[in-house]
């Protein structure tokens, strides 16, 4: 803990906000003083209730799950000194810093998301083996929005304007709202958030974001932090950025795409590529496992209500999870690359997953896949679109999937499996107890 102590100290902070990535992938936890946290790191002394990974995104707690003590009792809060940095906008010199949690007894909070990518993690290098990752995400820039009733609509832009049509990749659009992406480049170096391109997707204000490749674990926290940090820069100029998965009638949804390889723990070596350039029987395993599990871990990769309008044909979302070379229209598309560069894209998460849960997910179906010796179907050329849906269309249906299936129960955990569950099962009772504006439109006066 010597790193951090030289950080605060060195960079006169004044406050430290310690971080939690909830079931939700939402930032809770505590923001103590500096003086004071530096004498939490030697006693251990910060603590949380075991139940905020039980808490749903709408504040509430499930009413039948038992996987938390019935005293509720408290968790400890261990920083990863490796994930120190600066909060760039407060003025006063604040850090934050992401924690995992234990028990009393020292034992990880299993069920915590951040662990259950470790978790994964742990089984590749048991194997030799080290996954590496790089994320793509999306979202919109959309007008503050003070009545949910009311539909998003996009903001303005420098020109005064509203943007209307779809840029996808359009330069000019982009620049419309250069001074919000200058705040977010700025946060993000400040951060050590390792961003690479930015581009104007097919959306109204619609942008995507690329990350650099690397550790997954590393990743997963830079993408945490990213959606933190491009909220506040939004605000920062009164626009809204969401991550929701569909936010917009009539729109392309957003989506977290998931490139990974698995090299050689040891060498570095791509192991998704044979010496002459060719695909490696591990990649075909790797590629067949993701062919098989992905949909039961829908509730991962779309974990909301929403998520599943995003997964239609036609709207550059997958609806089943067919290969292909280059082929934007599956769920797994393999870019066109150089052996070292060997890679899988998985297309099916949204930008609303949580990116611990989503990765953990999407490397947990590959390891079952490189395990077992899986094959894949044969890789789709033209429109996937054309071939039938092999991906859940509800949540209801994505739940039920992921709680039948054995293998995954035995990667991802018992007691997390039961905790996301009723987490999920208890949004998805709050979502059906909404009556809707489509409901009282078409429904009121006509039936």
């Amino acid at each position: 803990m010597a790193f951090m102590d030289d950080f605060i100290k060195k960079n006169r902070i004044t406050e430290v906000e310690c971080l939690v990535p909830d079931m939700s992938g939402i930032a809770r936890g505590k923001i103590v003083p500096a003086e004071k946290f530096l004498r939490i790191l030697r006693d251990r002394g910060l603590r949380l209730p075991e139940a905020i990974f039980v808490q749903t995104v709408t504040g509430d707690y499930p009413d039948d799950e038992d996987v938390t003590s019935d005293e509720n009792s408290d968790v400890y809060m261990i920083p990863d000194e490796r994930t120190i940095r600066f909060v760039p906008w407060y003025k006063e010199p604040t850090a934050q810093v992401i924690t995992d949690c234990v028990y009393h007894n020292g034992s990880q909070v299993d069920f915590a998301p951040r662990y259950v990518l470790k978790r994964v993690l742990k089984l590749y290098e048991e194997r030799g083996w080290k996954p590496i990752i790089a994320p793509e995400l999306e979202f919109f820039l959309v007008q503050i929005n003070k009545d949910p009733d009311y539909p998003l609509v996009p903001p303005v832009g420098r020109s005064g304007r509203i943007e209307s049509g779809r840029q996808a990749y359009g330069i000019d659009a982009v620049n419309e709202f250069d001074p919000i992406f200058e705040d977010i480049y700025d946060f993000c170096e400040a951060q050590d958030i390792d961003i690479d391109t930015l581009t104007h997707e097919a959306g109204a204000a619609q942008i995507e974001i690329n990350f650099n490749h690397g550790d997954a674990l590393e990743l997963a926290d830079q993408a945490f932090l990213f959606k933190r940090t491009a909220r506040e820069a939004a605000l920062r100029h009164q626009v809204y950025a969401t991550f929701m998965a569909k936010p917009m009638q009539g729109e392309p949804g957003s989506a977290m795409h998931v490139h990974q390889s698995v090299v050689d723990l040891d060498s570095g070596r791509n192991l998704f590529a044979n010496p002459d350039g060719s695909d490696s029987e591990l990649f075909m395993a790797h590629l067949a496992g993701l062919q098989k599990f992905l949909p039961y871990v829908m509730p991962l990769l779309a974990p909301n209500v929403n998520s599943f309008r995003r997964l239609v044909p036609n709207s550059d979302a997958p609806i089943n999870v067919h290969w292909g070379r280059d082929n934007r229209t599956t769920g797994l598309r393999v870019p066109v690359s150089t052996p070292e560069a060997r890679r899988v894209e998985n297309r099916v998460a949204g930008a609303d997953a949580n990116p611990y849960l989503a990765m953990a997910a999407s490397l947990a179906c590959g390891y079952l896949g490189m395990s077992m010796g899986l094959e894949p179907s044969d890789p789709v050329k033209g429109s996937a679109y054309r071939l039938a849906y092999s991906l859940p269309r509800h949540q209801s249906e994505s739940l039920a999937k992921f709680t039948g299936c054995k293998p995954l129960r035995e990667v991802l955990g018992e007691r997390f499996i039961e905790a996301f569950t009723c987490v999920k099962e208890a949004e998805y009772q709050a979502y059906n107890r909404v009556i809707s504006s489509w409901e009282r439109e078409n429904l009121l006066l006509n039936v």
